[in-house]
């Protein structure tokens, strides 16, 4: 069981550096031992770092395409919300029907306005759908 004993030495290192350098005052010997461990995973950081390289620029160009996808669909949803706008600017409405809504629904001018442009100017539609 040579390989065994190898194995533990190597466990017994790693359990007594910590105390070793945390008592700050026999700091040789451990850094000796520490030295060629330290290359090794210095040498695991590196591949490590740049396989995260990697993967942050993929993500990078994935967020660029979604950005750019949620840019024109929000811009459509801008434009179709514009014509709506129009569309129910258009809307004639009364200025007694806005006021009933309003004391009614007890909501504001602008939302009273916009359920009865909605409507069509259909005060009783508007009042139907607000109270649902």
């Amino acid at each position: 069981g040579g390989g065994m004993a190898a194995e533990g030495d190597v466990e017994l290192e790693l359990e007594t550096e910590p105390n070793g350098s945390g008592g700050g005052g026999d700091g040789a010997g451990g850094r000796a031992a520490e030295k060629p461990r330290k290359h090794d995973s210095g040498a695991a950081d590196l591949e490590r770092v740049t396989d995260y390289a990697e993967e942050k620029e993929i993500q990078s160009s994935n967020l660029e395409t979604a950005m750019s996808v949620i840019g024109d669909r929000r811009s459509r949803e801008q434009k179709a919300k514009q014509e709506r706008e129009k569309e129910l600017a258009k809307v004639t409405i009364k200025k007694e029907d806005l006021e009933l809504i309003m004391t009614e629904m007890e909501i504001s001018r602008a939302a009273a306005e916009r359920s009865l442009r909605e409507h069509m100017g259909n005060v009783v539609e508007a009042l139907i759908t607000l109270t649902n």
